[in-house]
């Protein structure tokens, strides 16, 4: 009898049952589509030893003109720039005290340092250099005390708790503490400078003020956070290149700008304090440099007639090729929009022809128009949402985004994108954590992923994706705090939340651990039947297809797994009946010229899976032996 070839429908469909959707797929897991096949996705590897402090929720990639390659790097606590994996620390400072104005005071036997100083304006976390301070007296030495602290506990308005550690020891090293001694009674001198970074964000999002409000251990059990959290929404970073310089904006807060020539030794220094010129913005959600006009951008920001009174839904740009001119005036093109709809902006995304505004409720097209306007804005389409301020990207003069129950593309017009795994992916949303859910581009494999946290997860542990080449969808079970294609670097980087950043698409591993681990990877078909599922069938035999193409390992091997049941609704269970079993598994190695079996059902289910190291995979048609076998 002649063989059948088993040829699915490319692309994962959970929008109708399983055995409606017969030809196609059901399920997957790091899994994409090529050409219409199945394949095991790339692996990943660390970038570099070092890690950064916090959770990053933002990447930007540019070069110098010296043609240094730098990646800015935003967490909850720090912004950072990489360079050939070194973390370099630019978080800006809020406060430098007077020298004397901190104190020291330690107990023997305890690494808690108190210390005081008035009006210190910290929370928990937030990071501390001193500088100038003497010797308690004893182990707690001024080279122990003139390095950056991490605070532990906010007492009150004026004091607060770090712990000690060896002198010289890197922030981001795991902590040993120092235990002072019976002579360290000083209070550390009268020259004690203190210089205070910007507070730290939340590394999730809190939702209200009471019970069970703020990060766990943020207070007692059972009672209402008490700590002073300047925010309850979760850190996020804008950033974008003013040439080789480099601005940044902390969603809510002030915009800041680094001076490439100053170093990765300097710090980014508010906008403010590089011009007396009036009506600076100090407060923004996000920010922007258009490619071709050279304004920056300012949306939800403070109005130039209410200085630091924010307003979500206003826009400002600076004049042309400044990042200090921001008053409105006839002699340049800075200027001021307000947006009608909505209630706050959530992002904007540049496209080559526009600026694309997106509120909760409305999508905007920004353009330059020139002088004496220099902007406009166009309501494009109402009733659209989206999921976070960091769920929609450009890809040519296309933007894609994740809204709220749908996803949407904007080719000229706003349409949604057509999901067989809509129902799959919203149902399980972690509705509190919204916020975390981040784009990416893999232009690679043209490919859009949305990382996103499941119904289980605080943290992003998921992902779909959509080809928008060939038009497909699939998921999986992995997540990426931020995300940036390739271009400037070889292949693509992205965040964990373990605070390092890896280079996909490189080997075939798990990189995560040191040695690699395997990537779990398989892709499941729907039931197929012969006919309409009235009658048995047996299956004796099948003819794999599996390219292994550039695999490393010795051996390269997947599993094949073939399950069959009697009904729709019956299950697939590993039973032996009259000499037939319900499910059999075969390896398949490069030479496989052909699999046994001996299965008897109505419906069959395919399933291709790998767990071994150096092991890629694309599976093709597979031929099998399937012959009626009578309707009892």
């Amino acid at each position: 009898m002649p063989l059948s070839k088993l040829q699915f429908k490319p692309g994962v469909n959970r929008e109708v049952t399983a055995y409606t959707n017969e030809g196609g797929w059901f399920d997957s897991d790091q899994v994409r589509f090529s050409k219409g096949y199945p394949e095991k996705i790339g692996g990943w590897q660390k970038r570099g030893t070092d890690n950064y402090l916090g959770t990053c929720r933002a990447l930007h990639p540019w070069v110098a003109l010296d043609r240094d390659q730098y990646m800015g790097v935003g967490t909850n606590f720090k912004y950072y720039i990489d360079r050939g994996g070194e973390y370099n620390d630019i978080t800006p400072l809020r406060l430098t005290t007077a020298a004397g104005d901190v104190t020291f005071a330690a107990t023997n036997g305890s690494s808690t340092l108190v210390v005081t100083d008035t009006a210190h304006g910290s929370v928990v976390n937030d990071f501390v250099t001193y500088s100038g301070a003497a010797s308690l007296g004893g182990v707690i030495t001024a080279g122990v005390l003139n390095q950056e602290y991490q605070i532990t506990l906010v007492v009150n308005a004026n004091s607060y708790h770090v712990t000690a550690r060896a002198a010289d020891t890197p922030i981001n090293d795991p902590l040993v503490p120092l235990l002072a001694n019976g002579s360290d009674s000083g209070s550390g001198g009268s020259s004690t400078v203190g210089k205070y970074q910007i507070n730290v964000g939340l590394d999730t999002t809190v939702r209200s003020s009471g019970w069970g409000a703020g990060t766990w251990a943020r207070g007692t059990w059972g009672s209402a956070s008490t700590d002073d959290i300047v925010s309850n929404t979760l850190r996020l970073w804008s950033h974008d290149n003013f040439g080789e310089d480099l601005l940044i904006n902390v969603r809510d807060g002030g915009i800041y700008y680094w001076d490439e020539t100053g170093g990765l030794g300097a710090r980014a220094v508010d906008i403010t304090s590089l011009s007396t010129l009036p009506s600076i913005p100090t407060v923004a959600k996000q920010i922007l440099v258009s490619d071709r006009d050279r304004h920056v951008i300012a949306f939800g920001c403070d109005p130039e007639s209410t200085p630091g009174v924010q307003d979500p839904l206003t826009i400002r740009f600076s004049s042309q090729e400044s990042i200090t001119d921001w008053a409105t005036k006839a002699t340049n093109t800075a200027g001021e929009l307000r947006l009608g709809s909505g209630s706050e902006i959530v992002t904007a995304v540049e496209t080559r022809q526009q600026v694309l505004v997106m509120t909760d409720t409305t999508l905007y097209a920004m353009q330059y128009l020139g002088p004496p306007f220099t902007f406009g804005v166009t309501a494009i389409s109402e009733n659209i949402t989206i999921a976070s301020p960091n769920a929609a990207i450009a890809v040519d003069d296309n933007v894609f985004w994740m809204g709220r129950s749908e996803f949407y593309i904007y080719s000229g017009t706003v349409q949604r994108l057509p999901c067989m795994v809509r129902d799959y992916v919203f149902s399980d949303l972690n509705e509190n954590q919204l916020e975390k859910i981040n784009v990416a581009l893999n232009t690679q494999h043209s490919e859009i992923w949305w990382f996103y946290p499941s119904n289980n997860s605080e943290e992003v542990n998921k992902y779909v994706v959509y080809n928008y080449l060939e038009q497909v969808w699939y998921y999986g079970t992995f997540g990426r705090t931020a995300w940036v294609d390739r271009g400037i670097f070889d292949f693509p980087i992205a965040a964990n939340d373990d605070g390092f950043l890896y280079e996909h698409e490189l080997g075939f591993d798990d990189g995560t651990t040191n040695p690699a681990s395997a990537i779990n990877a398989y892709i499941q078909s729907s039931p197929v039947d012969i006919g309409d599922g009235e009658e048995f069938m047996f299956i004796r035999k099948m003819i794999p297809d599996v390219d292994f193409k550039n695999s490393t390992a010795i051996l390269p091997e997947t599993n094949i797994t073939l399950d069959v049941k009697n009904a729709p609704d019956g299950t697939y269970i590993s039973s032996q009946t009259d000499a037939f079993v319900k499910t059999q598994s075969a390896a398949v190695g490069a030479r496989t010229e052909q699999l046994h079996f001996r299965l008897r059902g109505r419906q069959m289910r395919f399933k291709i899976s790998s767990d071994e190291l150096e092991v890629t995979w694309r599976l093709g048609s597979p031929r099998v032996d399937i012959r009626p076998d009578g309707r009892r």
